[in-house]
């Protein structure tokens, strides 16, 4: 077995009165890769910085073999007193004749290497200092979530080019598709404690669970043991005074021992507040184009959402994403062609840059709006804290101001704020941005119970696996194709199909289609062009007649005292929304009809 290159002892660390590692130990060997997990605050990040010796723990020893070269990406990178991007990358590269790894690192990640650091982005810093510790190639690699920020192509691009390097690696990340195809073995880190499985992270899960199933039964014996001590202190014989103090002593520690074990920390069932049902066409988007700056986004874009659908929205950078949700939510009007939302919508959307948290509130503040100690979640009442506590905040934490929070926690608090509005219409743009595998889990699990539509943008491909029903892709040149099915049912259909073909998906749920040549289209009838005009008003009044049906229904003094009534207006209910779906599909008919013949007369 090779001798390691790095080893951690007895490290422990604490932070703010707060025992963050608990003398934890691990070795790694020469090209070993290794994932660091555990939630959000576990101390993933601050093990990182012991290790590059940006922090110093408080006991234990660290090992490293003479000579080994260290590089640490930095979840947010440095980059002052560098007058470009290049010069920064190659402060690691102390021979001149290396430098051209960082012009290729650079271009890769879609920098040009004459950039002033003090004008990036925050995704643009974060790309320069990705280039900046892979182009020395060194022998352990220490990498902080490297996906943040990156599109689907980048990732894709970094996940090979690590493959090919030599170098150790520790990294840490919440994409699980990323570590599967990186990682041999997981450290996870839990509780102050560290615990090693030399296994795929495809295994992780499972191994997670037994030993918290393992650990509640071990919980449970305990417990057993400490309820019979005390029933012997209760009723037990007390003449016998020197045994009565030992067992006394005894049972003073199995206290201790409990209150040492800290359960595992982890969120209610998430819970999405519902809105009442919309009609069952969501979006409709005719024809639809969108420019910028001469640069077409999108072209020619026909799209149907339905009622349920989840869709998955991906593409490079700068291609036009959340342009696209702003024009299927209403923000934006389209250059070309027309959007028609459905009925009775309620949109919640979770904004990944976190605008709508000000940064002055509390965290309570945020999460009341303000308006006292309770927040309404559906048809319940809960108190602040306890809703906090579902999150994973502490207590404590209710005054703190949201810009004293680290990054996971505002996006905890965001997915907090969102679930508590009532929402038929779900708008997650890169949701999974800064949150831990075990809030991922919850997301979905709460998605894929949501009653609702889902509009997603994420460049986390297991995520879109698992949510996704259909996929709308860039192809380039404002070009957008929509694929059934998750992001690996995509790659299969692109593989299957051939590169010279018009691809479209017309039905979601079952077939692809390729383009035909145009037919003449057939002009609308006047019994036709009359029943379209009739229709809005239908509809409008339709939607009145629902509504009013249900305030009746929602009463609780109407199903208590008159059973028979209660049954007829949900029948009506039920038959008023069968009816609003069909006139809405003849409406879409019909528009499309008359579209068409306007574009080909």
């Amino acid at each position: 077995m090779a001798s390691p290159i790095v080893t951690l002892q007895d490290i422990s660390f604490t932070l703010g009165g707060k025992p963050l590692l608990n003398q934890i130990g691990f070795s790694l060997t020469a090209g070993e890769r290794i994932s660091l997990v555990g939630r959000n605050g576990s101390g993933k990040s601050t093990l990182l910085k012991i290790i590059s010796g940006q922090l110093h723990a408080d006991s234990g020893t660290i090992f490293m073999q003479p000579g080994i070269s260290v590089q640490y990406l930095n979840q947010e990178p440095d980059l002052s007193g560098f007058p470009t991007t290049m010069d920064y990358v190659c402060s690691v590269l102390p021979n001149p004749e290396e430098h051209y790894r960082a012009r290729i690192y650079l271009t890769a990640l879609g920098l040009q290497g004459d950039e002033n650091p003090m004008h990036l982005s925050g995704g643009e810093a974060r790309r320069c200092a990705l280039a900046r510790a892979m182009a020395p190639q060194p022998d352990l690699l220490l990498l902080d979530e490297p996906t943040n920020h990156l599109d689907l192509p980048a990732i894709e691009w970094l996940e090979k080019e690590l493959q090919t390097l030599p170098s150790a690696m520790i990294i840490i990340s919440h994409d699980r598709r990323f570590l599967e195809n990186l990682s041999r073995s997981i450290l996870w880190l839990d509780r102050g404690e560290i615990r090693q499985l030399n296994q795929c992270f495809a295994d992780f899960e499972t191994w997670r669970e037994n030993f918290f199933e393992q650990e509640a039964i071990d919980q449970h014996k305990l417990d057993r043991q400490i309820a019979r001590e005390e029933d012997w202190v209760r009723y037990g014989v007390t003449a016998r005074r020197k045994r009565n103090v030992r067992r006394m002593t005894e049972l003073s520690e199995l206290r201790k021992k409990r209150r040492e074990i800290l359960k595992n920390p982890s969120m209610d069932q998430l819970q999405a507040s519902q809105a009442d049902p919309s009609g069952k066409l969501v979006v409709v988007a005719e024809s639809i184009s969108k420019s910028y700056n001469a640069r077409t986004l999108i072209k020619n874009l026909d799209l149907r959402i339905l009622r349920g659908d989840r869709l998955g929205i991906i593409g490079a950078n700068g291609t036009g994403k959340t342009t696209l949700l702003k024009l299927l939510t209403g923000q934006e009007n389209p250059d070309e062609g027309k959007i028609q939302l459905g009925a009775s919508l309620s949109i919640n959307i979770l904004d990944q840059r976190r605008q709508s948290l000000d940064p002055n509130k509390t965290l309570a503040e945020t999460l009341s709006g303000g308006h006292g100690d309770f927040i309404q979640i559906g048809e319940e009442k809960r108190h602040i804290i306890g809703y906090m506590k579902s999150f994973l905040f502490h207590p404590n934490q209710a005054r703190t101001p949201v810009h004293a929070l680290s990054g996971g926690e505002r996006a905890r608090l965001l997915l907090a704020c969102a679930l508590a509005k009532p929402s038929n219409f779900l708008v997650l743009d890169e949701p999974t941005n800064d949150l831990d595998l075990e809030t991922l889990d919850l997301l979905q699990e709460l998605l894929a119970s949501y009653v609702g539509t889902v509009l997603l943008v994420s460049h986390d491909r297991d995520f879109l696996d698992r949510v996704a029903t259909s996929i709308l892709a860039a192809e380039g040149n404002g070009q957008w194709i929509e694929y059934a099915g998750g992001y690996s049912d995509m790659l299969a259909q692109r593989k299957l199909n051939r590169p010279d073909e018009t691809k479209k998906i017309i039905n979601k749920k079952t077939s692809v289609s390729v383009s035909l040549p145009k037919q003449k289209a057939k002009k609308i009838s006047f019994k036709d062009q009359y029943e379209l005009q009739q229709l809005p008003d239908k509809m409008q009044k339709l939607e009145q007649k629902i509504e009013l049906i249900q305030q009746k229904l929602t009463d609780p003094d109407f199903y208590r005292l008159n059973l028979t009534e209660y049954n007829r207006f949900s029948e009506q209910l039920h038959q008023a929304q069968a009816t609003l779906e069909q006139y809405e599909e003849r409406w879409l008919e019909l528009e499309m009809i008359q579209e068409q013949f306007k574009n080909n007369s």
